[in-house]
């Protein structure tokens, strides 16, 4: 069961949820996915701040998180403060809020999707690995590490990658009032820093987490008495050195970002 860590007391409060680490890594969706829902039914929080610095993830996660935000956001006011790095499914996620506020050195941006997935046909070949398929249809097996994949595959791959990105530029349209060609100029992958990417309209205004709490209680009408809200930590992180924690956790993440496919960047 979710715990979710806050004051006693939040009648009238805004709300701040971090979202620091990695989307599907740190930023567990099923988890933050919960703490939304219990912001967008509490009649007590008047407004929600996330507080972002994120280099993105998956593109299901990202997607699951940022209609958990807007479904906030149709009840009460919603500021997004990137603090550091809103990159990728991180900036994707900050669309589902009224107003984006970033700090002047954070890195806003990388709008745009990637698929990488390992090659090892040719290791195990000289290893003298061989593989043994069945499969039940002809693309069953698509990006698979123990072959080269097909120009049929590799379309296919494609038209999803651009299905995704199509949906990625819509969503930033929407969210930034954007004609999508605009959008499109602007979503070629690369970072900018947030002077940049306010000239190019990708962010509202610049200021820190301060300022986006002062937006929220102005917006809302509630008191400037922000309540963070976190998932509980479990005994296993309880009782593990952080520093221990933080490193296995983090060659953790990356092994599964480069092995597996689909993520926003």
């Amino acid at each position: 069961m979710l715990v979710l860590r806050a004051s006693r007391n939040f009648r009238n409060r805004i709300a701040v949820v971090e979202l620091f680490g990695s989307i599907g890594g740190q930023i567990k969706s099923p988890t933050y996915e919960q703490i939304f829902a219990t912001i967008a039914r509490d009649d007590n929080i008047r407004a929600l701040v996330l507080d972002i610095d994120s280099p993105g993830g998956g593109v299901s996660a990202s997607d699951y998180l940022y209609r958990s935000v807007l479904k906030v956001a149709e009840k009460k006011p919603v500021i997004a403060s990137i603090r550091g790095l809103g990159a990728s499914g991180a900036y994707y996620i900050s669309c589902a809020a009224h107003k984006i506020v970033a700090s002047h050195a954070s890195i806003v941006g990388s709008i745009g999707v990637i698929s990488v997935r390992p090659a090892l046909q040719e290791l195990m070949q000289r290893m003298g690995v061989g593989v043994n398929v069945n499969k039940s249809g002809l693309h069953k097996d698509i990006g698979a590490f123990w072959r080269e994949a097909t120009t049929e595959e590799e379309q296919k791959m494609q038209e999803l990658i651009d299905d995704s990105f199509d949906t990625f530029v819509g969503i930033v349209a929407a969210a930034r009032k954007m004609d999508e060609e605009d959008v499109r100029r602007v979503a070629t992958g690369e970072i900018y820093w947030a002077t940049k990417a306010q000239e190019l309209g990708l962010v509202d205004e610049l200021g820190d987490l301060d300022r986006a709490l002062d937006i929220a209680a102005e917006t809302s009408g509630a008191p400037r008495k922000p309540v963070y809200f976190r998932p509980r930590r479990s005994l296993r992180q309880l009782l593990m050195n952080p520093a221990a924690e933080a490193l296995t956790e983090s060659i953790g993440n990356e092994v599964e970002r480069r092995l597996w496919s689909g993520w926003l960047r």
